[in-house]
């Protein structure tokens, strides 16, 4: 049986130019992500809907919880099967699409790790456990778009 848990964050709007939003253009699209006991993540929208480009914004941090899950999954996998990782960077790249009416979606996600292991590694081996992820990863298995890989590798 399945085991249930909760996230929990606080979300709170910091755009408020003194007349709320009265006017679509007299607010700014800022806002804090305030996890407790956590640092807080200041945030705005898109920079292609007039957001802040110097802030975090949904689409960003959707692309980094799906890299990161990836990664910590990543590490797990290969250290159980004996691959030793020494380091791990991830350069991901989401494509979106936005229609005429304002609605936006990613269509993929393509995750873009660098890997360096040890010498002597089976780099097949360490290819292949990208392929495993999809299936324990709880941000990949939440999205519904597709992700693609495109590992490259190095030995210390």
């Amino acid at each position: 049986m399945a085991k249930q848990h909760d996230y929990t964050s606080l979300i709170e709007w910091t755009g408020d130019r003194g007349q709320g939003t009265k006017t679509y253009r007299g607010y700014d699209r800022t806002w804090e992500v305030r996890p407790p006991g956590k640092p807080v993540i200041a945030c705005s929208n898109d920079p292609l809907l007039g957001g802040d480009p110097t802030l975090h914004n949904p689409e960003d941090l959707l692309l980094s919880s799906l890299s990161a899950c990836h990664m910590l999954w990543y590490l797990h996998l290969a250290s159980s099967a004996g691959i030793v990782v020494r380091g791990y960077s991830d350069t991901p790249v989401g494509v979106g699409e936005s229609t005429p009416d304002g609605a936006g979606r990613f269509l993929r996600a393509t995750l873009r790790p660098h890997i360096i292991v040890e010498p002597g590694a089976d780099l097949a081996k360490a290819d292949a456990i990208h392929h495993e992820i999809h299936k324990v990863c709880f941000v990949a298995r939440s999205v519904n778009f597709p992700v693609d890989y495109a590992a490259t590798y190095a030995t210390t």
